[in-house]
């Protein structure tokens, strides 16, 4: 019997299967495939699509392009227990855009449609949000001890979601935290050992992570939480642009808040900043959060 891995070990394995997690092996021309993840039902991550299906589309774009954004539309929930599918078409290649459209499939049937769009550096008028005045990650708590403190658990699929992430919970900044102010929460996190990834991949990193808790933010202030079984809650599409190339090697603040919710809907948006302050990312999400009777 092996004597237990130190969390050294453990943080590098977890970045590595998220790095494989993350890969696609080609079929065919544009067409890739996923493997399964899991022997136990369960349904797929939605970020995890997203991310793969980024990764996939990426693979047939030439030069220096990088994605600057992506929409996606869930159709289905996928299966762990069965490989996704990935077609990709190439609709365009431009003089500075290329875009391409990816499908995910799992038994025959679409689960997700992906729209990104590619673009070369060059110069033009510039402007940015500023990051707001939150508190550094090394004065934040972690987010097991930050939910254990409120008398609440990670349920055990996200602390496997989240093994390859260090996060802290942040703060609202004073003038944020009103009682008129949006529904809105803040984390820090980064990889929690160092990838290298190279700039394509980091966009598909960062994609991957934007899912994590974006959708949530619309219950923040109502009486039922997200993993609550008084709740059907289940992502319908996100939208992502990328302004900067990102580095999840360091750590990266995630703003979100949520200017509506109704009709057993709810949208919620991001803004994800580097260590300097620097807008690297925005991202929006409309989800299902239908209350349900036990």
């Amino acid at each position: 019997m092996q004597p237990p891995c130190d969390d050294s070990e453990r943080f590098e394995r977890a970045v590595a299967q998220l790095r494989d997690l993350l890969s696609v092996e080609q079929l065919d021309t544009d067409l890739y495939r996923a493997p399964a993840t899991s022997t136990r039902p369960g349904r797929v991550f939605g970020g995890q699509v997203i991310a793969q299906a980024l990764r996939a589309a990426g693979h047939s774009v030439e030069g220096e392009r990088r994605a600057h954004s992506l929409h996606a539309y869930f159709l289905r929930a996928g299966d762990e227990r069965k490989p996704i599918i990935y077609r990709v078409l190439r609709d365009y290649d431009g003089g500075s855009f290329t875009h391409r459209r990816v499908v995910a499939v799992q038994d025959g049937r679409p689960i997700l449609n992906l729209a990104s769009s590619y673009h070369g550096e060059e110069p033009g008028f510039e402007h940015a949000r500023a990051m707001p005045e939150v508190a550094p990650p090394e004065k934040c708590p972690d987010m097991a001890s930050a939910l254990a403190a409120t008398g609440q658990s990670m349920p055990p699929f996200m602390h496997q979601r989240l093994e390859a992430f260090d996060v802290r919970v942040g703060l609202a900044p004073p003038a944020e935290a009103s009682a008129a102010a949006l529904p809105a929460q803040y984390f820090w996190f980064r990889l929690s050992r160092p990838m290298r990834a190279d700039a394509i991949l980091q966009r598909v990193v960062l994609a991957y992570a934007s899912d994590f808790a974006l959708l949530g933010t619309a219950l923040i202030g109502h009486p039922t939480p997200l993993f609550s079984p008084r709740l059907q809650a289940a992502s319908l599409d996100h939208a992502m642009w990328f302004h900067a190339d990102p580095d999840l090697d360091d750590w990266l603040l995630y703003t979100m808040d949520s200017p509506w919710a109704g009709h057993a809907r709810g949208f919620a948006r991001g803004a994800l900043f580097n260590r300097t302050g620097t807008l690297v990312a925005s991202a929006a999400q409309e989800g299902l959060i239908r209350p349900v009777s036990e």
